[in-house]
């Protein structure tokens, strides 16, 4: 047991890929609690077991995996935004007390600083539609050619075609 607590922690993109009509109950108050109120919407979470049975719970209907430092600093830059809806910017970022967008960014991907907690800013990333459209059903597990579940590395490709 005592192997897991020292673990290092991951930086976990999720993306939601489904409506909830007709979801159970469970399901959206866990979308919800996630930040997730539309499709595709992303947030990032790090691998603590609790983050990992919210998606456990809502694997049909969002897609998730570790996420990379380049694709976390464009979707940063490009995507994240403060309260009111305003840019976020190397100001926000040398407010917070790092020099620029990729320090914090690298913060963030380090796991030293959780964005959701920041002060100021839109928990969420509110992200385009795929360019090209999802390859695969968004009913079926992406190990079978679907879109939902989990992904490993390749959610970097989907979030660069998202931004």
């Amino acid at each position: 047991m005592l192997s897991s607590q020292t673990q290092e922690h991951k930086c976990i993109a999720v993306v939601r890929v489904r409506g909830t009509i007709s979801a159970p109950l469970q399901v959206r108050e866990t979308l919800r609690m996630l930040n997730l109120k539309r499709n595709n919407y992303a947030v990032l979470v790090d691998n603590r077991p609790s983050f990992l049975g919210m998606l456990k719970t809502a694997q049909n209907f969002v897609t998730w995996g570790e996420i990379s430092k380049e694709t976390l600093t464009a979707m940063l830059k490009k995507r994240g935004r403060l309260a009111g809806n305003k840019e976020l910017t190397d100001d926000y970022a040398q407010k917070l007390g790092y020099k620029s967008l990729e320090e914090l960014a690298d913060a963030i991907f380090n796991c030293k600083v959780e964005y959701w907690k920041l002060p100021e800013i839109q928990p969420y990333f509110r992200l385009h539609p795929p360019t090209k459209g999802f390859r695969g059903k968004i009913k079926k597990g992406y190990g079978m050619g679907g879109e939902v579940g989990y992904r490993g590395e390749k959610i970097n490709e989907l979030i660069e075609r998202m931004i």
